[in-house]
């Protein structure tokens, strides 16, 4: 069997090694012309550990990352609402960790190159669509820096891993558009001393008022004790137009939403305006579809179940497709029984983390709290909201998108 990956990114890489773990062989074709580090942070959940783990990645990982051990939830006037351990420090087997983004995409793409050799990724290739014969699928590419069409490639399966705006995903949804409903981030990274003991999660404020999430991901960045510190804001702007992609973000167009937020333990306007880089980026998602798999063809990661980047759900759900699949090509005895188990597995499953992320994400605690003190700061949290509730919002999330530790 030859499996055709259409896209590099976090799932088609990681796809790419549990197939070569399971001894299929696979090749990926990504628009890229060269692999660079490029983006913020982004979270690895325990069950996104879990799945890097057994493609033996976790002290790479680690070595350029930090292990969270606790994530706070403050209102929008700095006070604590609720905090709990995470990771290791929660109970899991595998920890949680805060890492830029191209260092993890950089460590997929070297392990795929030193396992699968140099030949097994090709660069500079669009994937512009699917022919399906009766013993196989072809993968129309184009040359993307020119864009002149090249020769097809044929194999047994072809994923589609080549994300929210996926080429092939649009062969058989040609009608389809990305869900906006009006809510615009802004992401940044910043050198500064760390924040509450530089082992936090943070999340701070609800999208109706101004939110930012704000998390470490490199450790030590100056040899003076500063961390390189990501953080997102997301705000509900109705009738404003939906941002752009990786453009430069300009302060003005958000900063004065949280010009007032001055704690003691953070200036949240200070570390916005000393960022390194500050991208723009819309709040997007796509609603579940019935169906991912058309014959030999099937979907992976973000191409087939985009959803809002909240709760670090994005990456984790891809690395899960990731094994999921492989596991199923390994075990059937046909590669289209194989794509049925798959979708099977995964389809209603990350469909249900789509509509949670869109109205009950983790921060939903905070949007509690605010709902019942009016927005305004509290005397204390334990005559507005009990402790014990606020856990119960934290695990509900946890147990629809899969990393509960309570059965």
């Amino acid at each position: 069997m030859e499996v055709l990956i259409a896209g590099g990114g976090i799932a088609g890489l990681s796809f790419a090694l549990a197939l070569h773990q399971r001894g299929i062989r696979c090749r990926v074709y990504e628009s890229a012309r060269e692999i660079r580090e490029l983006g913020v942070g982004i979270t690895l959940l325990p069950h996104a550990m879990r799945e890097l783990a057994a493609l033996g990645l976790e002290d790479r990982l680690r070595a350029v990352a930090i292990e969270n051990e606790e994530s706070l939830f403050f209102n929008r006037h700095g006070q604590l609402i609720y905090r709990e351990p995470r990771g290791r420090h929660a109970g899991y087997e595998n920890p949680e960790l805060g890492i830029h983004r191209g260092k993890l995409h950089g460590i997929l793409y070297a392990t795929v190159l030193e396992r699968l050799g140099p030949e097994s990724v090709v660069l500079n290739r669009r994937c512009e669509g699917v022919l399906q014969e009766t013993a196989g699928a072809s993968l129309r590419l184009a040359e993307a820096s020119t864009g002149r069409s090249v020769d097809p490639v044929h194999g047994d399966v072809v994923v589609a891993c080549d994300g929210v705006n996926s080429a092939l995903r649009r062969q058989f949804y040609a009608g389809e558009k990305l869900a906006f409903t009006g809510i615009n981030t802004w992401r940044g990274v910043t050198r500064m001393k760390p924040i509450l003991g530089g082992r936090a999660y943070l999340r701070i404020g609800t999208v109706d008022t101004g939110k930012i999430v704000i998390y470490p991901i490199v450790d030590s960045i100056d040899g003076e004790g500063r961390q390189l510190v990501n953080w997102t804001t997301e705000k509900r702007m109705p009738g404003e137009p939906m941002n752009d992609w990786n453009k430069p973000g300009h302060l003005e167009d958000f900063l004065p939403v949280y010009e007032d937020w001055r704690f003691d333990w953070l200036d949240v306007p200070a570390m916005i305006r000393d960022a390194d880089t500050v991208f723009e980026y819309p709040m997007v998602d796509k609603d579940p579809v019935a169906r991912w798999t058309f014959g030999r063809v099937t979907f992976m990661g973000d191409a087939a179940h985009p959803m809002y980047p909240r709760g670090s759900n994005g990456a984790a759900q891809a690395v899960i497709d990731a094994r999921a699949l492989a596991d199923a090509l390994a075990r059937c005895d046909h590669p289209l029984r194989a794509l049925a188990e798959y979708e099977g597995a995964r389809r209603e499953t990350t469909a249900n983390i789509v509509r949670t992320n869109r109205e009950h994400p983790p921060d939903f605690i905070i949007m509690k709290v605010e709902e019942l003190t009016g927005g305004k700061p509290f005397g204390h949290i334990d005559d507005v909201i009990s402790q014990e509730e606020l856990r119960e919002l934290s695990e509900r999330y946890k147990k629809v998108a899969g990393f509960s530790l309570k059965k």
